[in-house]
């Protein structure tokens, strides 16, 4: 688990570093949100496949990776 969570730090301060504003602006599109949000709501009330809650594992590390790098591109915004 460290391991990757280094790999997505490196990748969040490249993206960050790299197109701040864009990273910034990104939000998933409506379709895919109404899929986040339909598994999580499967996976409470304990309906979710193991192929779905792959799945929305993948959508979460994506949040994160995403999340991180927000977090590092605004900094970049704020001193430029």
């Amino acid at each position: 688990m460290t391991a990757s969570i280094s790999a997505q730090d490196q990748i969040a301060n490249f993206l960050a570093e790299a197109i701040p504003e864009k990273i910034l602006a990104f939000k998933f599109d409506a379709s895919i949100q109404k899929r986040i949000e339909e598994l999580v709501y499967r996976k409470k009330e304990g309906t979710v496949t193991p192929a779905e809650n792959e799945e929305l594992e993948c959508y979460l590390a994506y949040d994160l990776l995403i999340g991180l790098a927000k977090a590092r591109a605004s900094m970049y915004v704020e001193n430029s």
